[in-house]
C-alpha cells in the first residue's frame, strides 16, 4: 500500500514515501476506509517536529482529517455498508488521535473504529468533508460553543489566511459579525475580503493593536468605548499582549492553539483592568461537523481549498503549510 510515513522527528527529510506499507485489517468494531481525501493541518508540522510531552509511536502515517468510502467491516459493526461515504472523526476513543498516535489518512487506506464514522450527505465532496474536523470543527467550537460570537460584534481574526482562520472568517460572517481579517500580505488580505471579511489588516506593515485603536478608538477602562469585542488568537507568541490591548472593556480573546509560541510574555494587568475574558477551546464535536456538512450541502458554507495534491506530493504540502504558502486548506487525494 502507498503511504507517506514519518520515520522520526525533525525536518522534511524525516518523511518517506512508501509503496510497501501494510494494508490494515479490521478487527471487531473496526472499519477499513478507502481514503479519497485527507486535508493537512499545522498539527502535521508539529507531529513531524516532535511535541514536548507527547510520545508519538514512530513510524506513523500522518494526516488527521480524512474522508472516503467504507471498504471492509469488522465483526459486530452494524448500520454501515461497504461503499458508504463517510467522514472520520479523528479521535479514536481510548486509543488517541489518528495521524499522531495512530496511522492517519495520508495513505490509500486507513483503519478506524465504527464509532468514528460520520455520514457524508449528498452534495458534499470528499475534499469538502475532509477539510472540516481539525480546522472548521475547532473553529466552530471556539467561536460558538465557547466564544458565543453573535451578530453585530466586531471580531479581529489573526492568522486569517490559514485553515482555522478561514473557518473563523466564514463562521463569524454567517452569524452577522463584523470581521477584521489580519494577514501577512496584501494578496492574502484581498483574498480574505473576497471570502467575505469586512476589513483587512496587514500585521507585518503595522502594529495591529495600534491600527485597531486608529479605526475603533483606544480602549477605555472606565467605559466600553474603543477596541473590538473579540480577538481570535491561535498564534500566541508576540501577538498575545497586543491582542489584549486591542480588546474593549469586557472583550473576549478566543484561543485554540499557539502556532507562533506557547509561552509568550504576558501582562495580566490588562485582564483585570479591562475585565477581559480569555477563553480556550480544544477539539470539536460531531454535532458541529454534521451541522457544517449540512451547511455545505445547502450552499451556505464552502471551505476554500488552496491546492489538491497527489499522495506522492503530500510531504511537499506539509512544507507549504509550515512556510505559510497556503490560503485555506491543502487536500491530498491518495
Amino acid at each position: 500500500m502507498r503511504a507517506l510515513v514519518l520515520e522520526g522527528h525533525g525536518g522534511q527529510d524525516r518523511f518517506a514515501f512508501r509503496t510497501d506499507w501494510p494494508e490494515p485489517e479490521p478487527g471487531p468494531g473496526e472499519v477499513v476506509i478507502r481514503v479519497r481525501a485527507c486535508s493537512l493541518n499545522y498539527h502535521d508540522v508539529f507531529t513531524r517536529r516532535g511535541m514536548p510531552g507527547i510520545k508519538v509511536p514512530i513510524p506513523v502515517v500522518p494526516g488527521l482529517d480524512l474522508a472516503g468510502e467504507i471498504e471492509a467491516l469488522g465483526a459486530g459493526v452494524e448500520g454501515w455498508s461497504p461503499g458508504d461515504r463517510v467522514l472520520i472523526d479523528p479521535i479514536w476513543p481510548e486509543r488517541g488521535l489518528m495521524g499522531e498516535m495512530l496511522d492517519g489518512g495520508l495513505a490509500e487506506k486507513a483503519l478506524c473504529s465504527a464509532g468514528q464514522l460520520v455520514p457524508i450527505p449528498e452534495g458534499v465532496s470528499f475534499a469538502q468533508a475532509a477539510s472540516l474536523p481539525v480546522a472548521y470543527g475547532t473553529a466552530h467550537r471556539m467561536m460558538f460553543e465557547n466564544g458565543h460570537v453573535k451578530a453585530g460584534e466586531t471580531v479581529l481574526i489573526l492568522g486569517a489566511s490559514g485553515g482555522v482562520g478561514n473557518a473563523c472568517v466564514l463562521l463569524a460572517k454567517a452569524v452577522g459579525a463584523h470581521v477584521i481579517a489580519a494577514a501577512s500580505s496584501q494578496e492574502k488580505i484581498d483574498r480574505l475580503l473576497a471570502l467575505g471579511a469586512d476589513e483587512g489588516l496587514n500585521y507585518i506593515e503595522t502594529r495591529f493593536e495600534r491600527e485597531i485603536w486608529k479605526r475603533y478608538g483606544k480602549p477605555f477602562r472606565r467605559s466600553y468605548e474603543g477596541g473590538v469585542d473579540v480577538v481570535v488568537n491561535f498564534t500566541g507568541g508576540d501577538t498575545w499582549v497586543p491582542s489584549m490591548k486591542a480588546l474593549k472593556r469586557g472583550g473576549r480573546m478566543l484561543t485554540c492553539g499557539a502556532t507562533a509560541g506557547f509561552d509568550p510574555q504576558t501582562d495580566i494587568r490588562y485582564i483585570w483592568t479591562f475585565e477581559l475574558q480569555i477563553l480556550g477551546s480544544n477539539s470539536w464535536t460531531v454535532e458541529g461537523l454534521k451541522e457544517m456538512m449540512a451547511d455545505i450541502a445547502a450552499g451556505r458554507l464552502d471551505p476554500p481549498i488552496d491546492v489538491e495534491l497527489p499522495l506522492e506530493d503530500a510531504a511537499e504540502g506539509v512544507r507549504m503549510l509550515e512556510d505559510r504558502e497556503v490560503f485555506g486548506k491543502i487536500v491530498v487525494a491518495p
